[in-house]
């Protein structure tokens, strides 16, 4: 039909009004033509590395990121409900502040964790008190205003390096109750491309993190429990993750009075729900001290299915979940609690 092109440079995409209403597609030479919802036409030239590039959505050259472990772990499939619901642990104050294009300030902060108590968190991640001056004198107003209630703990998070888990005890001391949350990276991409360290080397990371918190936790005033987790576990050898966090665990020692928490977080979705399922019930089997370990996810949402790792991960073992309001988190996403 009829067209009238409009003026413009070379190569450059071109608005055409045609005379009468149309509904399709039309090629004129080598441009394009799509018809608008407005009734007009919008041209475009093709081009010729796109029309070359027929691998753009190949799948086929995408090799799986992640580490089954072998078969005879799916005896959860068996399961058609969960029986006892998960410990929740919000970390909208962490997960769920880093979301944020402006971070919260020390009293959104305070109002937050107070909303957090009345929604009914008993456990309850403050942040990264050695990240920031914010993160830090938030974590001392709630200790020193004594605004954590007795059935509430709190939670901070740092990673196995000295000058932090130090700073983090400083933050932490005279807490009624608190979890120290420590952790490192031990995914084979982080191991070659970042720390370019063996297993043996990262293993030591954590083993060191664990010895100087529990060093510190005797040293200072306050009621500690303590969390690890291997960080990017879903890119990580199962096989090798348990030993890290048997590692880690023999140098913690927990007992059924004073569990240890072993958080096995999807730090990406690198996988479907049932595979991380089959991975958690694997963790299940071969971690030590399991009476006194208390199997944890913190699942994120790049693939959209936080909410099913989660679940399929509770009945194949897992007996806490750490979550945010909505699935507001960092990056893509936490699983959403609300859900």
């Amino acid at each position: 039909r009829s067209c009238k092109v409009a003026a413009s440079t070379k190569g450059a995409a071109k608005r055409v009004v045609p005379r009468v209403p149309c509904d399709k597609t039309y090629r004129l030479s080598s441009l394009k033509v799509f018809a608008l919802k407005d009734g007009s036409l919008f041209l475009y030239k093709k081009c010729k590395k796109y029309q070359e590039d027929k691998t753009m959505m190949d799948a086929t050259k995408y090799a799986p990121g992640y580490y089954p472990v072998p078969a005879g772990y799916d005896s959860w499939v068996k399961k058609d409900h969960i029986e006892k619901a998960p410990t929740w642990c919000s970390v909208d104050l962490r997960d769920g502040n880093q979301a944020l294009i402006v971070p919260m300030s020390l009293e959104e902060k305070l109002e937050f964790f107070q909303m957090l108590v009345k929604i009914g968190f008993k456990e309850i991640e403050v942040g990264f008190p050695a990240a920031s001056e914010t993160e830090y004198e938030f974590l001392r107003t709630l200790i020193e205003k004594n605004m954590i209630p007795d059935d509430v703990t709190v939670q901070v998070l740092t990673q196995c390096r000295d000058h932090i888990i130090r700073r983090t005890f400083e933050a932490v001391k005279g807490a009624p109750r608190a979890v120290i949350h420590f952790y490192n990276s031990t995914s084979v991409a982080q191991r070659e491309q970042v720390f370019h360290k063996s297993k043996e080397e990262i293993k030591q990371i954590a083993m060191d993190g664990a010895k100087l918190v529990k060093q510190l936790s005797e040293e200072y005033d306050g009621n500690f429990l303590f969390e690890y987790s291997p960080e990017s576990f879903t890119g990580t050898e199962v096989d090798y993750a348990v030993e890290v966090c048997n590692a880690v665990l023999g140098i913690m020692q927990p007992t059924p009075d004073r569990p240890m928490i072993i958080n096995l977080p999807v730090t990406v979705e690198m996988s479907m729900p049932h595979v991380y399922a089959n991975q958690i019930e694997y963790c299940d089997k071969h971690l030590k001290y399991r009476d006194s370990v208390i199997i944890s996810t913190h699942p994120h949402n790049d693939r959209g299915t936080g909410v099913a790792c989660a679940e399929l991960a509770v009945l194949a073992g897992a007996q806490r979940v750490e979550c945010c309001l909505f699935g507001n988190g960092e990056r893509t996403g936490n699983v959403d609690a609300v859900t």
